[in-house]
Order: C-alpha cells, then structure tokens, then sequence
C-alpha cells in the first residue's frame, strides 16, 4: 500500500478525565514515530467546534526538543496532567444525508490544512462524530482517514473491554470510600452516608466504590447502579437492616438510578436542562435519598457528591489506565498510517489469570451512540450491591502508580 502522507489532527470532545491527556500523548507519540506518513500534527482547540472556527496548534512544534525530536520530558508532564489540554466541546453534527454542504464545507477545511489523519478522543458522543465524518468520506474522493480513540469514565463503550480513564476514576473513587467508611466509623450514634457517584447510564463507576471489599474487607453497605430500578420501599428496608446490624451506614448511589417508570431519583432536585445530544444534566440523588432516611428514620445522615474530582484527581492515576491510555493512543496512529478507517482503537483483555491487554482496531458503526452497561449478572440478585465476580474484573485496571511531579509541593501541570 502506498504511503498516505499528510498533516493529522487530534482533538478531545466530552467530559474529560485524569487519562484523556495520556491518550493524547500516545497519539503524539505515534505521529513522531509516523513521520514519513504524517508531516504535521495539529491539535484541535475545543474539539471539532474549535477546527471550525481554525483554532489550531502545531502539536509537532509544542513538543519537539532542540534537536527536534520528541520532547520526553513534556509528554510525561502532559500524560500527568488532569483534563483536555486542548479544551473539549459536545458538538453533534449533523446527519451528512441531512446536511451535506456541512460535511462538503470541514472537506474545504482538510484540504486547507492537508489534513489526511483525522484523531478524536472522546466517548460515545465522540464516536458518532467520527462515523458521521467517515460516512460522508465514502461519498467523496478525497483520502483521508478518521480514527476514533476512546476514553470515558463511565466505561459505557461498546466494542472495548474497558476504556480510558475508568480505571484512574475508579481508583480515586475506591480510595476515597474507604477514607470516608473510615470516618464514619469512629462514632456510635446511628448515622447514614449517601455518597453520590458519576454514571447516568451504566453504574460501573458506582461499582467501584465496592472494591475495597475484596481487597481489605472494606466496604459500603449497599450499592445502587442505573442498570436495576429503584424501589424506595426496598431502599428503606435495606436502610433499616443495616442500622440494626451497627451504628454507621454508608452507602453509593449512581447520580442515574431511576425508578421503574425511567424518572431519574435525583430529578425534583434537577434543573431539566438536557445538553445538545439530549442528555438531562444530573445531580441531586444524594441529597434526594439522604430526603428519604432523614424522614423515615430520623436520624443523623448526610450525602457527599463525589462531583468533578472523580474525574480530574490526576494525583491518584492507576498506572496501568495511564499505560493503556498512552498505548491506545499509539496504537489508533498505527492503525491510520497503515491503511485502517472508520474505525475505533478499542482495549481487548486477553483470557487467562495474569491480566494482559491488546489494542484492536474496531468498525466505528457499530459502537456510536451504544451504551455498555454493567452485566445483570455482576450484580447481586436483590440489586442493592455487586458481586466478587464484577470487582475482579474491575481490580486489574487500577494497580499500579504513577510518577506525578511536584513542585512546592503541589502538583506540576502542563498548559497548551
């Protein structure tokens, strides 16, 4: 196959992560090893919303050294760096069937820029832009090729065993529950904990909270995902059991249980607002079920929102997430230069005991706008906790620490 050769273009879109700058290091990292394909790489500011307006940066020219190699010690500081270091959006483009002169007039853009590699870091939103984009390519002459790399701390996407960022969220969030359990337990008058976790759709995050059990016996009393629906009066008799075993309850709720007419617990405390893909802004079912103890039972009680940190608590980063992050990265380069399109890098585990991972490149149709949600089966048959079996799939993708650089004694980030 001949060499397609031309400049590239990255960008993040979606929520970011503590891993999402890591993944974007990998895709540096591949266009400088790529570099008789790949002539330039720019980095897109705010995700596709900013190429449109031709918010750019030479990404090549930011992290090359004197000699002008890759600046190794600017990408780790980059990889360590919580958030999307080139801004994000939550664009949705139009259909190209619906909207052709759209798609006819980012074409003009490419060619403006010779752009032949098109990167897009993001989640399930983040795909449905790339197989929009490869949809109208099949329409048009011009060569170019589009990759989607993922990342979400939701570890919602189809097609990949896990995705990037989950395991680091995860991390923060076992980490941070068994802090709080240990708090909560140094006193004896009856009190309950709700504390809040990230996940409108898929409780994976949720699950997480869970982990400290198989690790050193730590862990919430119950632990309430989206996948099962809740009942209050349920809620309220396993509420009541564990206050009669000891004094101090914690539980984790996912910010998206609903009940099982699809209303969302948290919704009276919610604003209604729905983003551009026609997600409702969630929050608000700590505080709606912390409502529902203090009434029935009177006691002390409190939620806690884990909110942003879970997302941006780059300091707690699981190695093995940021390892992964930067290799999938890599790997979505490789898959591009070598003749691969319309395509996600996605993170298959191998069989076996000793965890192991490859990156495979797999049909963007068929994971766009697809929710991955915890299996029935990794949850208990009441609904209200996990299993062993879905902490040990969890357990492997956060081991491991990484190297964060500090300077007066906080840590140091990068600023593109």
């Amino acid at each position: 196959m001949a060499i397609l050769k031309g400049a590239a273009l990255v960008g993040q879109s979606g929520g970011p992560t503590a891993a999402i700058n890591a993944t974007l290091a990998g895709v540096i990292r591949g266009a400088f090893e790529a570099k008789d394909a790949i002539t330039k790489l720019y980095g897109m500011r705010n995700g596709i919303e900013g190429f449109l307006a031709e918010r750019t940066i030479d990404l090549t020219a930011t992290f090359s050294n004197e000699a002008g190699a890759l600046d190794e010690e600017k990408l780790n500081l980059l990889a360590g760096t919580p958030a999307a270091g080139l801004g994000s959006c939550r664009k949705k483009l139009p259909d190209p069937d619906a909207d052709p002169e759209f798609f006819a007039g980012l074409i003009a853009l490419f060619k403006k820029y010779d752009i032949r590699y098109f990167f897009y870091i993001g989640g399930n939103d983040s795909m449905d832009t790339v197989a929009k984009l490869t949809k109208y390519l099949k329409t048009t002459d011009y060569e170019m090729r589009a990759v989607g790399v993922p990342k979400t701390i939701d570890n919602d996407l189809a097609a990949t065993d896990h995705a990037p960022g989950y395991g680091s969220a995860a991390k923060y969030i076992a980490s941070t529950m068994q802090e709080i359990i240990r708090d909560c337990a140094v006193y004896t008058v009856p009190a309950v904990t709700v504390v809040e976790v990230m996940g409108r759709d898929a409780g994976w995050l949720t699950a997480s909270a869970a982990l400290p059990r198989i690790i050193n016996g730590t862990a919430p009393d119950y632990v309430y995902l989206p996948e099962v629906n809740f009942d209050t009066d349920a809620f309220i008799n396993d509420i009541r059991a564990a206050l009669d075993k000891h004094p101090n309850v914690v539980i984790a709720a996912s910010e998206g249980i609903r009940f099982a007419d699809g209303r969302y617990v948290g919704e009276s405390s919610q604003s209604g607002a729905t983003d551009v893909f026609g997600h409702k802004y969630l929050g608000g079912t700590g505080k709606t079920l912390e409502g529902i103890v203090k009434d029935t039972f009177g006691c002390k009680v409190r939620s806690i929102e884990l909110n942003l940190p879970q997302r941006c608590a780059a300091h707690l980063q699981s190695k093995t997430d940021i390892d992964e992050s930067r290799g999938v990265g890599r790997a979505a380069v490789g898959f591009a230069v070598e003749g691969t399109s319309g395509v996600m890098a996605t993170i298959q585990r191998a069989d076996g005991a000793e965890y192991k991972a490859e990156f495979v490149p797999m049909e963007i149709a068929g994971i766009a706008n697809q929710v991955r949600s915890v299996p029935r089966e990794y949850i208990t048959d009441a609904g209200n906790n996990v299993t062993d079996e879905c902490l040990n799939y969890i357990k492997p993708l956060i081991q491991g620490e990484t190297e964060t650089a500090f300077k007066d004694g906080l840590p140091v980030h990068i600023i593109l």
